[in-house]
């Protein structure tokens, strides 16, 4: 497995965390930045880990910013993505089970370590349900 990971200066600390799990996992990180701490725009970080998911590069991608709300907001913005911001495992586990959402988003300011951990697992872990009620759902956010 291959996952995009972006994050704004908000979110710096958790994403480095984060890839330092994904890696210990044996997946594969494509990091689109930032790269330190200082002030930046989520937007950029946003859009070009959406876009690794959206061309296929990655197979999913994890966003980062302070609340979650405005990069997980960038990323919806990417033709195919489905981003779901999730602050405990069971949001993770449903929208993946439902939504067979490909992105993550999460808010460094709202969610320890250890808990973004197990979300991030969560979501990396649980397949879509393949129901049919749910891809209809999905065929039709897709339009």
């Amino acid at each position: 497995m291959k996952v995009s990971i972006g994050c704004d200066h908000g979110g710096y600390d958790l994403k480095e965390e984060i890839k330092k799990h994904l890696i210990e996992r044996g997946i594969e990180v494509v990091d689109v930045g930032c790269d330190r701490k200082e002030r930046c725009d989520y937007p950029i970080y946003g859009r070009e880990a959406a876009l690794k998911v959206a061309d296929k590069t990655c197979d999913k991608g994890i966003v980062i910013c302070t609340t979650g709300i405005g990069i997980s907001i960038t990323a919806n913005k990417v033709k195919g993505i489905r981003c779901a911001l999730c602050s405990e495992p069971l949001s993770a586990k449903m929208t993946r089970l439902h939504n067979d959402a490909n992105m993550l988003a999460m808010g460094a300011a709202l969610i320890g370590i250890n808990m973004a951990k197990e979300i991030t697992d969560t979501f990396l872990d649980t397949p879509f349900s393949g129901d049919e009620r749910h891809q209809k759902r999905i065929d039709l956010i897709e339009g």
